[in-house]
């Protein structure tokens, strides 16, 4: 087996990326981390999550920060002619492409697939949208529609509450991992082949396949799931419980550890909560029980106790509390790209060695570079 060069697994792999906002830049920025050549084709006015302030460190949106290390960035103008002649240069030299336009939006500029595998058969060519390419092709790809549509939002929240969209554009970055997956599996068909892809991605189809449980409820079960605040239509107790001083989460997955999580907080249950189907039809009695043993303690003291018996439970922090956690375990989340910090790539390796992060670009900053890579200067 051939070791990976030390720039990483995709080092000598060119990525042209003509996307913008989340799920392509997500897409494109791992592929980066794993040693690709990203050139980052913005429009004049550049992604406009640049823009998208506050939060902002040092006149940048943090928003773009977060998606866009590892890139290099030229300025083109696709309505100009000698800027999209660029763009195609690019493109020609690419071994990848990924763009989020609407679908049919390159087709004018000769960047769309068709125009582009004709004569180049081996390219890889990656199209991500709200909604495919067919009958959704004309709705704009926002994840909050996603969410909406896909039936995301009518699982999250409490019972008695408003249907909830998740803290995060979820379905942005499951789309773009599906990309990613779609685009190794490509490459590595290529390899075998010689022949490139179409990989096409749409974010309700990654929302759809991301509710997992959930959705097999409905398709496998003919149950249509409802709101359960933040328990688990399956499993129990599975939710946060108020200790003494505010809550930590108990994440029970089977008999075995609700034993211990009894044993552990001095509790005599019920006989029938000795299984997940007799829990399920008990919970508020389950709940109540569990309540009046954790008010004696704070929740830190319980989150020891519990992780000493070997009971799945966390305490509820902040996303800086997650951070400092990550760095309590040695899992070291946070490193430099540049001068800017960044949450580390998360996969790990045995053997491969992943390049140093570099500090996402300022609009058009490697121009130059680029234009001495086509051989302009």
């Amino acid at each position: 087996m051939t070791t990976p060069p030390e720039g990483g697994p995709l080092a000598g792999v060119v990525v042209a990326d003509l996307s913008r906002v989340l799920a392509g830049p997500y897409c494109t920025m791992m592929l980066g981390d794993l040693g690709a050549t990203v050139i980052k084709v913005e429009s004049p006015q550049g992604d406009e999550t640049r823009t998208w302030v506050p939060p902002e460190r040092d006149g940048s949106g943090t928003y773009f920060l977060s998606v866009n290390r590892d890139k290099q960035s030229i300025a083109l103008d696709f309505s100009a002619p000698d800027d999209l002649a660029l763009v195609r240069r690019i493109v020609d030299r690419a071994d990848v492409v990924v763009q989020n336009f609407k679908p049919g939006g390159l087709v004018r500029f000769g960047l769309d697939y068709e125009t582009l595998s004709a004569a180049r058969p081996e390219l890889v060519y990656a199209s991500i949208s709200g909604f495919g390419s067919t009958g959704g092709a004309d709705l704009p790809g926002y994840d909050l529609l996603a969410q909406a549509v896909s039936g995301m939002m009518s699982v999250t929240g409490s019972p008695d509450g408003e249907p909830t969209k998740v803290g995060v554009a979820v379905f942005d970055v499951i789309a773009g991992l599906h990309a990613v997956t779609g685009i190794l599996a490509a490459l590595r068909a290529r390899d075998l082949t010689g022949r490139g892809d179409h990989v096409e991605v749409n974010l309700l189809s990654s929302a759809l396949s991301g509710l997992v449980n959930q959705a097999s409820a409905y398709v496998a079960g003919g149950v249509e799931p409802g709101r359960l605040g933040n328990a688990h239509p399956s499993l129990y107790p599975y939710e946060p419980f108020p200790a003494r001083d505010r809550e930590i989460v108990i994440a029970v997955g089977n008999d075995a550890q609700f034993a211990r999580l009894a044993d552990a907080v001095g509790l005599e249950p019920d006989p029938s909560w000795a299984t997940m189907r007799g829990r399920n039809l008990a919970r508020a009695d389950v709940r109540a029980a569990l309540i009046e043993r954790l008010a004696a303690r704070d929740a830190d003291e319980w989150f020891a106790v519990l992780r000493a018996a070997g009971v799945p439970a966390a305490p509820i922090l902040s996303i800086g509390g997650g951070v400092a956690l990550a760095e309590e375990l040695g899992l070291a989340p946070v490193t430099l790209a540049g001068d800017v910090p960044t949450i580390r790539h998360p996969i790990g390796f045995a053997n491969a060695t992943l390049p140093d992060p570099v500090a996402p670009p300022a609009l058009d900053a490697d121009r130059a570079a680029v234009l001495e890579w086509l051989g302009e200067q």
